[in-house]
């Protein structure tokens, strides 16, 4: 497969919904384990070291992508790794905020300062080091309702949602304001770089959305609406990646957030066949591939429904292949490779 050539712009229409030259893959993340195990090389140390040792992490990192033959690099630097007291969400601590008097003494202005000082450093090696033709797809990861949950934790945030509904509000417009800070700055300093922009905010679990709607409609698609609207400032298409059962919002999450794709499918909840019904018209639909499907099935099996995956929605303009979730360290390297290569052979690569 070794006439490859990337080129961002297909996956840049295929976010805008339309039709690429060519069928792009996607992946939200995919683990640096993984990578080593399939290049049969160790890098994944190499981030932490000098600049050097960073360069020549990028170096192999974006590489990995373009061989595997992505037109774009995944890659995002998560706002909730660098907030003060965070861990609620991720590693299930307690949370810091849990009355007004928490909230007044949390340091939302340092939180900015905080990700570029721990962050610069990466996209500016992912700059230098950026395959020709290729682009980022990413950014400053982590959404509104991660954020908050990050430092206050799910159960905490219900009962605030309860006991104080004037500081449930306020914790997602402080979020909200501190997260549209780092996006107006990376825009500026980082945005060249990538062609497509990103958060994922995980809304829903299998049967529903965690928090009601009505709550989401009024306290995170304005600030979604916010932060989408600087992206689509610079010309880039949003990606939203949101795992669980969100239908009941999606119409807000296109029409007043102003989504352009979607990524994240889980065949419990619903096939990508549906998503790609109900939305493939008016938006990009990344993914296909339930990543249960990739950890349990033979090779041959999985060929199978990747082919079938194509061939419901290669007619929809704005589809790229892909996992459902991401790639971690459980996902087989077999399966995933067989995924790669269905597709890349359907391209007739």
């Amino acid at each position: 497969m070794s006439n490859f050539i990337p080129d961002y712009m297909n996956l840049v229409n295929a976010a805008n919904n339309v039709k690429p030259d060519r069928m792009p893959l996607y992946e939200h993340i995919i683990s640096d384990e993984r990578m080593e195990k399939i290049l049969n090389k160790k890098f994944v140390d190499l981030i932490n070291g000098n600049q050097a040792d960073k360069r020549e992490y990028m170096k192999i990192y974006t590489g990995f992508f373009r061989e595997m033959g992505y037109d774009t690099v995944s890659m995002e630097r998560c706002i909730g790794a660098i907030m003060p007291g965070s861990g609620a969400l991720g590693n299930h601590q307690p949370g810091v905020i849990k009355t007004r008097d928490d909230f007044n003494k949390y340091p939302w202005k340092e939180i900015p300062d905080l990700f570029f000082k721990a962050y610069s450093e990466d996209f500016i090696v992912l700059r230098e080091e950026m395959p020709e033709g290729m682009k980022a797809i990413g950014g400053p990861g982590n959404g509104v309702f991660e954020c908050v949950q990050d430092i206050v934790g799910y159960t905490d945030l219900c009962y605030i949602s309860i006991d104080d509904p004037e500081l449930y509000k306020d914790l997602f417009r402080e979020v909200g304001d501190m997260m549209i800070q780092i996006w107006k700055r990376f825009l500026n300093e980082f945005g060249d770089i990538y062609a497509v922009c990103r958060f994922g905010d995980d809304l829903g679990f299998k049967s529903q959305t965690l928090i009601s709607t009505t709550d989401i409609r009024n306290n995170i698609i304005p600030q979604y609406q916010k932060i989408i609207a600087q992206v689509h400032s610079y010309n880039k298409p949003f990606l939203l990646h949101s795992c669980g059962q969100i239908f009941d919002v999606m119409d807000d999450l296109i029409n007043i957030a102003k989504i352009n794709a979607k990524h994240s499918n889980e065949d419990q909840i619903a096939p990508f066949s549906v998503w790609v019904e109900k939305y493939g018209d008016v938006i990009g639909n990344f993914g296909g591939v339930d990543t249960d499907v990739l950890c349990r099935s033979t090779e041959q099996e999985i060929k199978k429904y990747v082919k079938n995956v194509i061939d419901s929605s290669i007619n929809h303009k704005g589809f790229a292949l892909g996992s459902g979730n991401s790639i971690p360290s459980y996902v087989p390297i077999e399966g995933y490779l067989a995924m790669v290569e269905t597709a890349r052979i359907q391209r007739g690569e």
